[in-house]
């Protein structure tokens, strides 16, 4: 049975997507067969896998709309080996179309459903907001992986999320949990940044990751080429971080 998993944050430009695209390399990598779901019209997720989001005939789009299975939308990365369910421009349509739909924050948990078996891992990646979009996250997910710098700011936003999730398990999805806390964009050097990752470890405990994703310029220059951080430069410090989450994430799922 594929664990599916969301990657979301209410804040934008915290590396959601550069979490979803590494992780699902990393988790490709280490032989477990991966999907990647870009639910941000941006279709950023979409483009650092290797695919170009204008030259799409199907995508997640059409799946929640009821235009297409999941079978007929997805496409391999040809730069990160791992299953993609594209998004593009014509997503943030969907907002508007949904919510005439019937059943409409459960779209994307049903069109997982006949193709439960064909995965061990289903990641999300969320755009920067409590949408519809990310709603069908939500409710069709197991669990939540949270990505956060270690600012003052980070922290103010966390709680709302922590809200929202507890709000949804409560309404809408009995399984959803928070799986845990990443830490990324991380620079040692500052006081600050060691402060709110010893402040985000006493209060959320064994939710926080061991892992951490440093500041890295191979992680940033590697979405320009369509690939993975992970594919792009293996060697570097952030490709090493995202590998040592991924197995992480194998170890934790088989707790929950």
């Amino acid at each position: 049975m594929a664990r599916i998993f969301c990657v979301a944050n209410q804040k934008g430009g915290v590396g959601k997507t550069t979490t979803c695209v590494n992780l699902a390399a990393a988790l490709q990598l280490a032989g477990q067969r991966t999907l990647l779901v870009d639910l941000d019209p941006q279709g950023n997720a979409t483009m650092g896998s290797g695919i170009d989001k204008r030259g799409l005939e199907k995508s997640v789009y059409h799946v929640l709309v009821g235009l297409a299975t999941l079978d007929e939308a997805r496409v391999s990365s040809p730069t990160g080996g791992y299953d993609v369910l594209p998004a593009n421009r014509d997503l943030a349509g969907a907002e508007v179309e949904l919510v005439d739909l019937e059943r409409r924050e459960n779209r994307l948990r049903d069109a997982f459903r006949q193709f439960d078996a064909d995965y061990d891992f289903v990641l999300v990646d969320c755009p920067p907001s409590l949408s519809m979009l990310t709603l069908n996250g939500l409710c069709a997910a197991h669990g939540v992986i949270i990505p956060m710098q270690c600012e003052y700011y980070a922290l103010e936003g966390l709680s709302d999320l922590v809200n929202t999730i507890k709000k949804v398990h409560a309404n809408l999805n009995r399984d959803l949990k928070i799986i845990g806390l990443l830490r990324v964009m991380f620079d040692p050097r500052m006081t600050l940044q060691q402060q709110v990752s010893a402040q985000l470890e006493e209060h959320f405990g064994d939710k926080v990751f061991d892992a951490i994703v440093p500041r890295n310029v191979r992680l940033a220059e590697a979405p320009s080429h369509g690939m993975p951080g992970v594919v792009f430069d293996r060697a570097a410090k952030g490709a090493q971080a995202y590998m040592a989450f991924a197995k992480e994430m194998i170890e934790r799922v088989k707790t929950l």
